[in-house]
């Protein structure tokens, strides 16, 4: 089985901060896991750098757009790497492979049919790069997402006729109910579709920086389709001598912001069907992490430097913040105060110190080698079925939920220690079958949450297993008792160790 999974390319219009590093774990998340249950997974992220939000930022700079794409994807390679994101690819729309497949792409659409010449008028946003509908204007005809003022633009193009999609959009919809998760946001797309479609420009006149259009070079193909295109280019050239598209397509997940919903739910697959291409299995769609009232936003300058909180605590601590903190799919609150809090009193105090009080138990009680026991019915019930309940909320796109349920299974063994008590239970040599018993347990259960956050937090949960002396990450071990006594066991250091308070900054 294969598995391929997208986060949206990012705009090089400015450096990458936090909002853009929680798509990427997400999507890391998954990549992971489904390698974790034995699937053929491909990985894609990657940079935006045609458009007029990329043209105008490198003219306020000085520079011209290429100089600043090759700045700035350098910075968002740099992300996924501190992230330590598995990506299997980082494409680049300047590729010039993805010129040549979104030439010929926009030529098919062309050719069967579905592009005619046109003069759009109307209200623009030149960093969303997209003419607003009335529903998409707020008061004093501002833009929503950037709050900035539209312009009133009036442009000769060629059109992609989206009008004539509206009906197979509508069947698409109503024959996969899961086409669009959650499902608030496939219920907005959906009243997007039936409210009409208007044609899209697929050319724009004015600018010059961006793919020629294939039958008319003195225009350039509008940023979003040549960007969208970007999921399906990929696969003819990420590996030299070898075309995947067969392999992987069609793409099995799009992970996006609920802002670029309109291109990805409605536009995307309306252009896969006007090229005779099979549209997506799925477009998952997550909230977005607010610093005060507004989205986390470098044009705004409010966001959480991703960089620096990695750089004091570890990439493992942000990746588990990002999806903790606020459930994957709605808006929420982020802060350095709530990222300092979760660190503390969840990583550190919870499952730091569960292993280090584990292992130095078995250290101390048993000359490092976990026992040969059974696990403890009590525990069993508790944990019982959390693989398959982990993995059925990975395919529903709810990675918040599933890193819920695995930490309640990290408090549930917390309590245990100290209902059972293993420092009293070796006071007394006719406890050893029951200390035993205890202290396996404890280890198993240390070894399942473990091998289900590799996918959340490599780097640690790969630690602890190496000093449990068990590192096989198969989810189908992922049980209590799965694995028999006679480990030999290890010290793993700190894995959270303190970090001064304070020093994760906003800016």
């Amino acid at each position: 089985m294969s598995y391929y999974v997208t986060t949206p390319i990012y705009y090089v219009n400015g450096e990458p901060h936090l909002g853009h590093a929680y798509t990427t774990i997400a999507a890391d998340v998954l990549a992971r896991h489904m390698r974790q249950r034995g699937e053929d997974v491909f990985f894609l992220t990657g940079t935006d750098e045609h458009g007029e939000p990329v043209a105008q930022a490198a003219e306020a700079l000085g520079i011209t757009p290429r100089e600043l794409g090759d700045r700035n994807a350098v910075r968002f390679k740099e992300l996924a790497a501190a992230l330590n994101a598995t990506n299997d690819f980082f494409i680049r729309t300047t590729d010039p492979e993805h010129l040549e497949k979104v030439a010929e792409v926009v030529q098919r659409i062309h050719d069967n049919g579905h592009v005619f010449e046109g003069t759009y008028e109307g209200w623009f946003c030149p960093r969303c790069a997209d003419f607003k509908t009335d529903s998409e204007i707020e008061e004093g005809n501002t833009c929503a997402i950037h709050r900035i003022p539209l312009e009133w633009r009036k442009e000769d193009n060629w059109f992609f006729r989206l009008s004539a999609f509206q009906e197979p959009l509508e069947r698409l919809y109503a024959e996969r109910p899961d086409f669009v998760v959650p499902q608030e946001r496939f219920n907005e797309a959906l009243s997007f579709i039936q409210s009409g479609l208007q044609d899209l420009s697929l050319s724009r006149s004015r600018l010059k920086w961006g793919v020629p259009v294939p039958w008319d070079q003195s225009q350039v193909v509008y940023v979003w389709i040549d960007a969208l295109l970007n999921y399906y280019t990929a696969l003819s050239y990420a590996r030299e001598g070898e075309d995947l598209t067969d392999r992987f397509w069609p793409a099995d997940l799009h992970l996006i912001g609920k802002d670029i919903l309109k291109f990805h739910a409605v536009i995307w697959p309306a252009m896969l069907m006007a090229a005779e291409i099979e549209v997506p299995r799925q477009v998952g769609v997550h909230g977005f992490l607010l610093l005060g009232e507004h989205k986390m936003s470098k044009s705004l300058g409010n966001v959480i430097e991703p960089f620096e909180v990695v750089e004091l605590y570890g990439a493992d601590a942000l990746r588990y913040y990002a999806l903790r903190e606020v459930r994957f799919g709605q808006d929420g609150e982020v802060s350095p105060e709530g990222f300092e809090k979760r660190y503390t009193t969840e990583l550190a105090n919870e499952y730091g110190n569960l292993a280090s009080r584990t292992l130095a138990m078995v250290g101390r009680y048993r000359d490092g080698v976990v026992p040969d026991a059974t696990p403890d019915p009590e525990l069993v019930g508790d944990f019982e079925g959390l693989a398959e309940t982990v993995s059925g909320l990975l395919d529903r796109v709810e990675p918040s939920l599933a890193l819920d349920e695995i930490w309640q299974r990290v408090k549930r063994l917390n309590r245990y220690v100290q209902d059972e008590q293993p420092w009293q239970l070796a006071k007394d040599e006719g406890q050893a079958e029951r200390l035993d018993e205890v202290l396996y347990s404890l280890a198993e259960g240390l070894r399942v949450v473990s091998v289900l956050l590799l996918a959340f937090m490599p780097a640690s949960a790969e630690r602890l297993l190496a000093a449990l002396g068990n590192e096989d990450p198969d989810l189908g071990r992922a049980r209590l008792g799965a694995a028999p006594g006679g480990a030999t066991t290890s010290e793993p250091g700190q894995l959270f160790p303190r970090v001064e308070p304070t020093e994760v900054t906003a800016a």
